[in-house]
């Protein structure tokens, strides 16, 4: 109950029904096994390009024009570590700022995760990027971190607003974030869809885990006392 008849906050209201939240975990395992399975078939090459990484580095090259290259560079700065760091700070102290707490623990949790897994799994893999990359010096390619992020954020946000525009915005903003990576040369196209991938199943999994530790801990605080 609240207090003097005052609505709930937000933070206050039940999680998603049993339904939508079964899906969204379908989703986080399918994710979680094509990443696998792509890693399994990335590695079985020698951590060589694939036949489809070669033809998009390719076709990339013919397209290149510096206009091209200006336009990659915005979500590459962006979507790069100082800058999602920032707008994460941004967007987790709003919610919080709304008393939208579980929101913003969800969101800065999936952010944490996601580059806790992603930066050692690149050294650990080892993939080396393309050799004419116009962005990157680090040798390692296999996932894409500026893609993995941007997924974690944009599918993240997507189940938290529940906004259609927010899952338009979203995934133009992880195919723009792809097409960049790519066109900059830092990254196999590979790279970037175990990046998109990799933050899909980061997103819809701590979602998930969030939501079930709520219903949880509703159901306990409203059981009664022995």
């Amino acid at each position: 109950m609240t207090q003097r008849g005052l609505p709930a906050a937000p933070d206050e209201t039940l999680p998603h029904p049993e339904p939508h939240r079964a899906v969204v975990l379908v989703v986080g395992v399918v994710a979680t096994v094509a990443f696998v399975v792509l890693r399994f078939v990335v590695a079985l090459g020698g951590h060589d390009p694939l036949p489809i990484d070669v033809w998009w580095h390719d076709l990339m090259v013919s397209t290149l024009t510096q206009v091209g290259v200006m336009i990659a560079w915005v979500p590459a700065i962006v979507g790069g570590t100082i800058g999602m760091i920032v707008i994460g700070i941004l967007v987790v102290a709003i919610f919080w700022w709304q008393r939208r707490r579980w929101d913003a623990v969800t969101l800065a949790l999936a952010i944490i995760v996601v580059v806790a897994i992603g930066a050692p799994m690149a050294a650990v893999i080892a993939r080396v990027r393309p050799a004419d990359s116009l962005a990157e010096s680090v040798a390692t390619s296999f996932p894409s971190g500026h893609t993995a992020v941007a997924a974690t954020m944009a599918v993240t946000l997507g189940l938290l607003l529940r906004r259609w525009y927010v899952w338009l915005l979203g995934v133009v903003w992880v195919l723009f974030m792809m097409w960049s990576r790519t066109y900059l040369h830092a990254h196999w196209l590979s790279d970037v869809v175990a990046g998109m991938l990799e933050g899909v199943a980061v997103a819809t999994l701590v979602w998930s885990a969030v939501q079930a530790f709520r219903i949880r801990r509703a159901m306990s605080s409203s059981s009664p006392s022995s």
